[in-house]
């Protein structure tokens, strides 16, 4: 039986996994739910080292308050000798990655377990 620690907030749970630090976003992700997540990532993304994985395989509805979590993120990260990788799977939220150009900064991954298998040395999915 895994552990799986409560979430941290409705929409955010948070562990650990192979050396990565997983931000799980749940349900609806909207302005109320990016300033509950806000000091979350912040907070997993101080570390310029830091290994990040957001998935966004239980979010139900993204907006743009979704897009500039991941902005955020990805800003965050780009200096640092860490890697900051995305996995979503769902057609609009997607669509809306291709459409803001996100997705060439920050390529989705189809599931966490891709994400979280290659090497250090890939940037993103083939």
């Amino acid at each position: 039986m895994r552990y799986e620690p409560a979430p941290l907030t409705r929409h955010l749970r948070v562990r650990q996994d192979r050396g990565h630090t997983v931000l799980e976003f749940r349900g609806e992700i909207d302005i109320a739910a990016a300033a509950e997540i806000v000091p979350h990532l912040d907070m997993a993304t101080t570390d310029p080292k830091a290994r990040i994985v957001i998935d966004l395989t239980r979010v139900e509805f993204f907006d743009c308050s979704g897009l500039r979590l991941l902005y955020r993120a990805r800003h965050r990260t780009a200096d640092g000798a860490g890697s900051l990788r995305l996995v979503c799977a769902h057609p609009l939220t997607l669509r809306m990655l291709r459409i803001t150009g996100l997705s060439r900064l920050l390529p989705p991954w189809p599931t966490l377990e891709a994400a979280l298998g290659r090497p250090e040395s890939a940037s993103g999915p083939a």
